[in-house]
């Protein structure tokens, strides 16, 4: 199995070798941000979302200092935003007050503030700080079950056995290529496994449609010809960006 699971990173690594967040971000408090609101929507509707709320609060001592109901509207497109908001007042006070405005680099600290557990500081970790970690977000253990790399549902028992199998320095890539192939290729009801790079490796083969042309009419993003995630996407990704809110396409 772990023989297995190596050979699959390096092919995904062949196919991804663009594999990036898929968050738009330009400093570390944004990332964190952006990453408390990716929760239960996609990071395509937080992108369109984060430019007017960046603007009108770029940093924490900002944030701190909102109205909360201005705050609720602004990051009403991405769902659940009460809460949210309550999350972004209480994490960006803990940063002014705890942390003297700027995002710890260290996981114990990033945990400590309002609304970031594990899966946040791990990706705040990885691409804002260079510090491998796991993210174990729903694509990532979808994945990592189908493919018998774990039977675990709890998300720190999964992070603890992929850890396991995979040296550190490949943590923060592995999650980046298995979320992106988890949502262009690797789909929770039908998975595109026709169209699947590596199919040849994967114990569940079969789940999904086998047919390789209608598996091709499956494949999302720039995977399916179509635009990502992200409005300002790396020079390096081959897809289209995405569209602001409210516009067509």
């Amino acid at each position: 199995m772990v023989r297995r699971a190596r050979r699959m990173n390096r092919e995904l690594a062949d196919v991804y070798p663009y594999a990036h967040p898929e968050l738009d971000f330009e400093n570390p408090f944004q990332l964190l941000v952006a990453t408390v609101l990716s929760a239960q929507t996609t990071d395509l509707r937080v992108n369109q979302t984060t430019p007017a709320l960046f603007a009108a609060y770029p940093t924490p001592e900002d944030m701190a200092a909102a109205d909360p109901e201005e705050l609720e509207q602004l990051i009403r497109p991405t769902g659940f935003f009460r809460a949210k908001a309550r999350s972004l007042l209480g994490l960006s006070a803990a940063l002014r007050d705890d942390f003297g405005g700027e995002v710890p680099g260290r996981l114990k600290d990033l945990v400590s503030l309002p609304g970031v557990g594990r899966k946040t500081a791990n990706v705040v970790l990885g691409n804002a700080f260079g510090v491998p970690g796991l993210t174990v977000d729903t694509h990532f253990g979808r994945l990592v079950r189908r493919w018998k790399w774990t039977a675990h549902e709890d998300p720190e028992k999964v992070e603890a056995d992929i850890a396991a199998i995979f040296p550190k320095t490949e943590w923060t890539m592995l999650s980046h290529r298995i979320i992106f192939h988890g949502r262009r290729v690797c789909h929770s009801r039908k998975p595109a496994c026709g169209a699947c790079p590596i199919a040849d490796l994967c114990p569940s083969y079969g789940e999904g449609e086998t047919d390789p042309e209608k598996a091709k009419k499956l494949l999302k993003y720039e995977m399916g010809g179509h635009p990502g995630q992200r409005l300002k996407p790396p020079p390096d990704y081959p897809g289209k960006p995405a569209p602001p809110l409210g516009a067509a396409g």
